[in-house]
């Protein structure tokens, strides 16, 4: 792990001002920036709110899915207050397909993107659990 970034930083770094939220998902292309944000938290959290350009590999999935993050350049780990994000960090930057990349948390997570840059997207999956005919259930703690 590489430390931690300030939100904005990373939003300087990804090209999102301040409150340019509230696009739809993936409204924020951060591919042309060399930086992956990593969203640590469970899917449904994700489509709550999540930062422009991110993408959800829940904790619980991040060792299966870690080869996903060969070759990035630089990723940023996301989480609710920016502590389990430092360990995931961790995890990714200790992985040999990542040994070349620049691997940081962001420091004081969404609480601090959303205080400090205010721009969150959310995801509309009411279509896909329509068509599924799932139901959501309880909202999660954060």
């Amino acid at each position: 792990m590489d430390g931690e970034i300030d939100p904005d930083e990373l939003a300087d770094l990804v090209g999102v001002g301040r409150d340019d939220g509230g696009g739809d998902a993936g409204s924020k292309d951060t591919s042309g920036s060399g930086v992956r944000i990593v969203d640590i938290r469970d899917r449904r959290a994700f489509d709550r709110g999540h930062l422009p350009g991110s993408e959800s590999i829940p904790f619980p999935e991040l060792t299966t899915r870690i080869a996903e993050l060969e070759g990035a350049e630089r990723v940023v780990t996301v989480c609710p207050h920016g502590i389990a994000s430092k360990q995931a960090a961790q995890l990714i930057g200790s992985y040999e397909g990542t040994a070349d990349t620049r691997v940081e948390s962001l420091r004081g997570g969404i609480e601090a993107w959303e205080r400090d840059v205010g721009a969150l997207e959310r995801t509309d999956r009411s279509a896909e659990r329509d068509e599924e005919g799932a139901e959501e259930g309880p909202d999660a703690p954060f």
